[in-house]
Formats: C-alpha cells, sequence, structure tokens
C-alpha cells in the first residue's frame, strides 16, 4: 500500500504540476488528498493534479517516482483510466 507522486514537471494554467496516483485504490488516494487538504477538484479520473508548491507537502507522505513509472503503476493496479471520446472517463468508479 503506498502512494505515488511524480516530480512536478507538466504545463498548465500558468504552473507546473505533479501527478499523485495510489497502487492500491481510490479510496486511500482520496483519504490522503484529504489528509493534506488538496481540494476534490484536483481529482482527475485516477490521479490528483498537484502544484509544484505544493509538491514538498506531498513528497513527504508519497514516494517520487518518474513520470512513466506512475503510468506503469496505474496500470498495474488496474485503476487507470483513460479518457473516453468526449473526455469522459473510462473503467471503475471513482470511489
Amino acid at each position: 500500500m503506498a502512494l505515488y507522486i511524480d516530480p512536478p514537471t507538466w504545463p498548465g494554467h500558468g504552473r507546473l504540476w505533479s501527478h499523485l496516483v495510489s497502487d492500491v485504490s481510490y479510496t486511500e488516494l482520496h483519504a490522503f488528498a484529504d489528509h493534506l487538504g488538496v481540494p476534490r477538484r484536483a481529482f482527475e479520473r485516477d490521479h490528483y493534479d498537484i502544484p509544484a508548491q505544493r509538491y514538498a507537502d506531498v513528497v513527504a507522505g508519497a514516494l517520487e517516482v518518474g513520470s512513466r513509472e506512475v503510468v506503469r503503476l496505474l496500470h498495474a493496479s488496474g485503476l487507470r483510466r483513460r479518457k473516453r471520446a468526449g473526455g469522459q472517463p473510462s473503467g471503475p468508479l471513482s470511489s
């Protein structure tokens, strides 16, 4: 049971972002995010988008891995949810 975060290298909205994922469940992921005060609106399909300025807070409780490892972990856990046509996620529910 672990949480993983990649370095803040993804640009968007004038910031750099990281991705926070669980290798076990969305429940674990949501509980960790709630504990840190990360708003639920930061959850996107199968991960939380974390701005670079919050990275130090999050990495204190998560393992830092590369971006490719984040994707590999999501696939291996069965928690990966890709966008479908029209922008809707596919796969299991997020709770």
